[in-house]
């Protein structure tokens, strides 16, 4: 099993990509994933090393656009209502495919979109949920929680399954695209309610393109977040491990999504091995906050439970 580092951990700390991907082989990481922070600077220092250290993912949009003033995940929801902005996104994905051809990555994770579930008479949110599960004691069976997360979900719903079919004609679009360039375009899960796709509407989408470039991703964190706010409905996502091209291994303590090293916090990651063995990128997405040696306790636990070596 290989284990990537996502650039985005350090990327804020150096424009020489050279000394980016010196840290992590330093660490005993395998390969790199291209966060969405990685500037057009870092590239070149980061092209030299890929003999040493290959760039296995990307994380769209990759590298920062040139229009944008810093990256991030989000930028263009290429799942929207709006045909002008899911124009402006397909743009956007299609230059980090290519990128991602380019530098030999074989798959781009994306931030497909997020559903809005807010009424004409009342605005709901996941950050208003997360106010009210923390003022009921994070119990999710509390009534007042109960009550709104019922008419946030209804609306949520309803609205996704109307954003599917214009989503799948931009995938059309893409589609050869990332076959000519040799990539899978994944869709991460998300840690709010609004995120799409979410769990039964990556399943729909992928159904609809059976045997085409596109796949899940599955990111720790956020399963723990939205398992822990009862967004999630089944359970039994990571187990479907047919569905994943790969997987971000970050930690969570509390209701939050905090991208701690794994051991850091409460994500059962040795009941996730058989997904990690099952996948082809292996990703440790830590936050800039993390401190080497904490990540390095973290690679080494991981290695332990998945009986790397």
């Amino acid at each position: 099993m290989r284990f990537s580092l996502s650039t985005n951990w350090c990327n804020r700390d150096t424009d020489d990509g050279e000394q980016i991907a010196a840290k992590a082989l330093a660490l005993g990481f395998d390969s790199l994933e291209l966060g969405f922070r990685t500037t057009r600077e870092q590239v070149p220092g980061i092209k030299k090393m890929l003999s040493q250290i290959p760039v296995t993912s990307v994380h769209a949009f990759c590298p920062v656009p040139l229009s944008a003033p810093s990256g991030h995940p989000e930028l263009f929801q290429l799942a929207s209502f709006s045909k002008e902005e899911r124009a402006l996104a397909r743009a956007h994905v299609s230059n980090t495919i290519r990128f991602a051809g380019e530098i030999g990555a074989t798959c781009a994770v994306l931030h497909a979109g997020r559903v809005c579930f807010s009424s004409l008479f009342s605005i709901i949110d996941s950050a208003r949920l997360r106010d009210v599960l923390t003022a009921s004691g994070k119990d999710t069976a509390a009534p007042a929680y109960a009550k709104l997360l019922a008419k946030a979900r209804k609306i949520r719903a309803k609205r996704g399954r109307r954003l599917l079919d214009p989503f799948k004609k931009e995938l059309e679009i893409l589609a050869p695209l990332l076959e000519k360039n040799g990539v899978k375009l994944a869709f991460e899960n998300l840690p709010y309610l609004e995120g799409f796709p979410d769990e039964s509407e990556i399943e729909d989408i992928l159904g609809a393109f059976s045997g085409g470039p596109f796949r899940a991703w599955f990111d720790t964190g956020h399963h723990r977040v939205r398992r822990s706010h009862a967004w999630i409905v089944d359970d039994s996502f990571p187990q479907k491990t047919a569905l994943f091209a790969g997987m971000h291994l970050n930690d969570v303590v509390d209701l939050d999504d905090d991208h701690f090293a794994p051991g850091c916090g409460k994500v059962d990651f040795a009941a996730l091995e058989p997904l990690a063995k099952a996948v082809e990128h292996v990703v440790f997405e830590p936050c800039s906050a993390v401190s080497p040696d904490a990540l390095a306790q973290g690679l080494e636990l991981i290695k332990k439970l998945y009986s790397h070596g």
